[in-house]
């Protein structure tokens, strides 16, 4: 499934928009590293978006990273607060919804708002907020029914202690939140204790 995303390409700082397709050789290589690691990759040539920051691509609307948070908004109905802007795909897909009638997104870059923001705010149910997650105060007695934290450019346990801070905030303001790749972070963890674990002590 690709969700389809209006975004036009362009630059602003260190951030690009552009526009995709994957070669024969590419697609190829996704095969075989999914057969490798018992994982998912792309296996449609496209056209698909790309968020790049410094070259490196931070966002995709490729078909595995819409199976990554289509779960979610298969559930989200209401109002929904959103974590993290970046290409807007998930945005785009909540929108698709008539039974979402609220989009709160919390946006720490300057330039990603300048880049993705427009195409989103055409649509009255979406509000974008230039502020940093872990700062932003939601209003006093404002709820959410879902809520999605989506601020990490890559899946690492680093993220572990950033995703708990974010539950801790909105555990009481919300129905149901999730943290983009929580349980493959923890499960990356829980290998990286086993790997470690030493029960003679040296």
């Amino acid at each position: 499934m690709v969700i389809e995303v209006h975004v036009p390409d362009g630059e602003s700082g260190d951030w690009k928009v552009d526009t995709t397709s994957l070669s024969d050789n590419d697609i190829t290589f996704q095969k075989m590293r999914a057969f490798a690691q018992h994982g998912r990759g792309c296996f449609e040539k496209g056209p698909f978006k790309r968020l790049i920051r410094n070259n490196e691509t931070i966002m995709s609307n490729t078909p595995d990273e819409c199976r990554d948070f289509m779960w979610f908004v298969d559930y989200a109905t209401g109002t929904v607060l959103l974590n993290g802007l970046g290409l807007g795909v998930v945005v785009q897909a909540l929108l698709n919804k008539k039974d979402v009638t609220e989009i709160i997104v919390i946006e720490k870059s300057e330039d990603v708002i300048k880049l993705c923001g427009p195409t989103y705010l055409k649509d009255p149910r979406v509000t974008l907020i230039h502020e940093d997650a872990f700062e932003y105060q939601p209003p006093k007695g404002k709820r959410y029914n879902a809520v999605w934290h989506d601020i990490w450019d890559s899946i690492c346990i680093d993220n572990i202690e950033d995703m708990k801070k974010l539950h801790r905030k909105y555990g009481r303001r919300c129905d149901y939140q999730k943290s983009w790749a929580r349980e493959r972070c923890k499960s990356e963890r829980r290998e990286e204790q086993r790997e470690n674990y030493n029960p003679w002590g040296f």
